[in-house]
């Protein structure tokens, strides 16, 4: 028996949220729970009477634990592209009357060795053989890694745990996308139900399968105009005509760290080496003149981006690290706010790109009218644990959890694979 949706009249209804209102939807909805109630009372009149009130408590106390369930209890996990480690966070989400609300009770972030960032910069080269192998000792480790932050934080109850994964590949125009460490094992491994795999089915209903933050902006951080992260990559959301839009805007550490680990830092702290920097004019322009910043939304990046694109264009130009360093942060400043269709309002950052004091001098540059709003250090430095964690409870409530005015998928969707450790 399936209890996720009821059917009635070739009509489907999701779990239902609370409600104080007592409209016209609130009826509809207290019939179809009523009907649901009875349904369950008569289908197991039988049982009750051979198994005793036990096994009909459980049902009923099944139905409203899970069905009108208000409160979830979640880690967030992500791995980004900037590699600085894998960021978990343990996320209480509260919905009623339909809002979401959440605390961050306990975040942390894991570094990776200097091994595992090696073999996860250089794995877009690995063969098909060499991939499986790293995602099963990617898989091993996350599982690691979750369990220690449980047992260190003393965590119980959960709901499910809601991985990322780390990206390896992402081709969303050949209908491909990989992300390590989302094989079944996690949940064996780990003893918790896991939510994973949130970009495959995306990707498979013609989406760009990324970026997926967007749907966390509108629930969670709604009174900003305008969302954006600054981590491996940019990427920017917004309302507009009642849908909410997002995209990719450029590579942000992804490039500014490669040039840092070339003087022996993991990164620019900061943002002091590139200020001493000189901007190479050339090598600017030619920087936003590369296609993908002539295209439409929506679009998306990949390391492939950065290996083939942007690093070779960089490297022909015989210039000191500062000049890079510098060239490339104001190319991230002038790509914001040509991002930005309206250049007033309130501008929300997060990820470590917000960090960068000269970075964030120079989108304030560009956008002079526009107020910049960073958060405190767990929203910025956890947010995107702290979404894939609500993409998960999505999931697990059988909502929306990708919107296709976003990936450009055929449809919006509750996307993600959920593994029982069962």
């Amino acid at each position: 028996m399936f209890f996720g949706q009821i059917k009635i009249h070739n009509t489907t209804f999701n779990k239902l949220s609370p409600s104080n209102d007592f409209g016209h939807e609130n009826i509809s909805k207290f019939y179809i729970q009523s009907s649901l109630i009875a349904f369950v009372f008569s289908k197991f009149t039988y049982f009750y009477l051979k198994k005793g009130t036990s096994f009909l408590l459980f049902l009923i106390v099944f139905y409203f634990q899970y069905m009108n369930k208000e409160f979830y209890n979640l880690i967030g996990v992500m791995s980004g592209t900037s590699l600085d480690g894998v960021d978990l966070a343990h996320i209480q989400f509260e919905i009623k009357n339909k809002q979401w609300s959440f605390k961050i009770l306990e975040s942390e972030t894991v570094p990776y060795s200097t091994d595992w960032v090696n073999q996860l910069k250089t794995a877009v080269d690995f063969s098909k053989e060499n991939l499986e192998i790293l995602n099963q000792n990617y898989t091993q480790l996350l599982s690691k890694i979750i369990v220690r932050f449980i047992e260190k934080y003393k965590i119980s109850n959960l709901d499910a745990v809601c991985s990322h994964g780390h990206t390896i590949l992402h081709q969303p125009q050949n209908g491909f996308t990989l992300q390590i460490g989302n094989l079944p094992e996690i949940a064996t491994l780990t003893q918790q139900k896991i939510v994973c795999d949130f970009r495959i089915e995306d990707v498979h209903l013609g989406g760009q399968g990324a970026p997926l933050v967007p749907i966390g902006d509108r629930i969670l951080f709604s009174k900003y105009d305008y969302c954006i992260n600054l981590g491996g990559f940019s990427n920017i959301s917004f309302e507009e005509n009642n849908q909410r839009i997002a995209f990719d805007i450029s590579p942000v550490n992804t490039v500014l760290n490669f040039y840092a680990n070339q003087l022996e830092l993991n990164y620019d702290n900061k943002g002091q080496i590139s200020k001493t920097g000189k901007i190479n004019t050339e090598l600017l322009s030619e920087l936003n003149a590369l296609d993908f910043y002539q295209k439409k939304h929506p679009k998306s990046l990949g390391f492939e981006f950065v290996k083939e694109a942007v690093l070779p264009l960089i490297e022909k130009f015989n210039i000191s690290i500062e000049d890079k360093l510098h060239t490339f942060t104001e190319h991230i400043a002038l790509q914001t706010a040509l991002a930005l269709p309206t250049k007033k309002g309130s501008l929300f950052i997060t990820g470590g790109g917000a960090y960068n004091d000269f970075l964030i001098s120079r989108i304030q540059h560009y956008l002079p009218e526009m107020e910049i709003i960073i958060p405190e250090n767990k929203i910025l430095e956890f947010k995107e644990a702290l979404i894939f964690a609500l993409l998960g409870v999505l999931k697990l409530r059988d909502e929306i959890n990708i919107l296709s005015s976003v990936t450009g998928a055929k449809n919006d969707h509750s996307s993600g694979i959920i593994y029982s450790a069962d």
